[in-house]
């Protein structure tokens, strides 16, 4: 009896470590991410600008990265959410998709942030699921596209993201037959591909494709 006592509190004494850790991981994981992110930018724009401050002024200033990277992002935000700052967002966008080469690069990356946002009018319009790497096993991707083969039958163009950088996905061209229709929203299914899985919804409903 003694022993299973012992038994019991070990279990609940490990599950509290993990989701203690689990919950960890959610928090600094972003934190440590976005922290990453931002130093490369200070230090791109530090080592650019530091030299002019120097030869300008004679002396190093620290954090002159820093402060230009702030800035941009307000001066970014300011014109994004302004009616001239749209248009002007418009014709320079209009302007890059013109140019050989960049154009259709710039044109596929903006189309995939606006499909990871949900925002955009084409990319990911239906969360589906597919049997891969083996039968009964599934794997969650992104329709998004219909096409027909040779013989006129229904194939899907699916999107699988990679976890946690969905961006590094793959392209899969399937028979509608084998593609599952599923409720995760789009948001949903991002949430559940960034976390490596951790947050996954109680239950997801699956149902065969209907084009």
């Amino acid at each position: 009896m003694e022993q299973v006592v012992r038994v019991s509190i070990g279990r609940k004494i490990l599950g509290h470590f993990e989701k203690t850790l689990i919950a960890g991981l959610l928090i600094l994981v972003p934190v440590v991410a976005t922290y990453l992110i931002l130093r490369l930018v200070f230090n791109f724009l530090d080592g650019i600008l530091q030299p002019g401050v120097e030869a300008l002024w004679g002396t190093r200033l620290p954090g002159v990265g820093l402060g230009i990277l702030i800035i941009l992002i307000y001066l970014s935000g300011l014109v994004g959410i302004t009616f001239l700052g749209k248009q002007l967002i418009k014709v320079g966008q209009g302007m890059l998709l013109r140019i050989p080469l960049i154009g259709v690069v710039y044109s596929a990356s903006r189309q995939l942030i606006e499909s990871f946002s949900g925002r955009g009018t084409t990319g990911f319009k239906r969360v589906v699921a597919i049997e891969y790497p083996r039968p009964s096993t599934w794997t969650i991707g992104f329709l998004t596209g219909m096409i027909t083969d040779e013989n006129g039958k229904s194939l899907g163009i699916v999107y699988i993201p990679t976890a946690p950088t969905p961006n590094s996905g793959w392209v899969a061209i399937l028979s509608a037959q084998d593609i599952y229709d599923t409720d995760l929203s789009v948001p949903a299914a991002m949430r559940l591909v960034l976390s490596g899985g951790i947050l996954a919804p109680p239950q997801i409903r699956k149902r065969l494709l209907v084009p």
